[in-house]
């Protein structure tokens, strides 16, 4: 079973605060230990010109006991958001195309990250992230690398992969293509992930504007 991104950023902070001695004084403190992430969403008017519509953009905090020779509060905060869009697919106006844009905290102790998230895989990291973005499809099985590209976001070339596999599309078995990028921006770690029928082929030119208007980071 996936790990929910609850238990990843708990275990993250866990290995974090048990670097060794050096981060006693850490772990001895009363207050909790607290690493949060900062908004990160493509821009308002390339939503409105690819035509999806946003469905939440929340903040989620989470806090923990982990424990280390002695019990430690730990709070991390992500963000969170997601859009969707309608489209007519085989005849019917469904819930089609998919984009969600997590930023997570960089969690560094004593020198290092912590964030576990940050050593995965895109592959890995699209289990996690499709995990937590309900839409009108089911999980997406049999994911296979098609190929990579890179696209200028937030002042650098980022690479994207894309994948193939299938899912349930309101009780219809279609084919998916998924394209996710993640990268270091900020002090934060970020990942975004864009889905669509493979039939509706130019959906994948929008999903790559909202890629490349992604703003980080942002005011609350």
């Amino acid at each position: 079973m996936t790990p929910s991104r609850r238990s990843v950023l708990a275990a993250g902070a866990a290995g974090g605060l048990a670097l060794g001695a050096g981060c006693l004084d850490v772990v001895s403190g009363e207050e909790p230990l607290e690493f949060a992430a900062d908004r990160v969403e493509p821009a308002e008017a390339t939503v409105a010109e690819t035509g999806y519509e946003s469905r939440r953009s929340e903040y989620e905090s989470i806090d923990r006991t982990v424990g280390v020779g002695l019990e430690r509060e730990v709070r991390a905060s992500i963000w969170q958001s997601v859009y969707s869009k309608s489209q007519e697919y085989e005849g019917e106006d469904r819930e089609a195309s998919l984009f969600a844009a997590v930023s997570t905290p960089e969690m560094a102790v004593a020198g290092r990250s912590a964030n576990p998230l940050a050593d995965a895989s895109n592959e890995e990291l699209l289990e996690e992230i499709l995990d937590r973005v309900d839409g009108a499809h089911g999980e997406i099985d049999g994911l296979e690398h098609e190929r990579s590209f890179v696209l200028e976001i937030l002042g650098a070339g980022r690479e994207v992969d894309v994948f193939a596999g299938d899912t349930d599309l309101d009780g219809e078995r279609v084919g998916v293509d998924v394209l996710i990028t993640s990268f270091d921006h900020e002090d934060d770690f970020l990942v975004a992930v864009g889905t669509h029928p493979t039939l509706l082929v130019a959906e994948s030119a929008n999903l790559e504007l909202l890629l490349e208007s992604l703003e980080h980071p942002l005011e609350e």
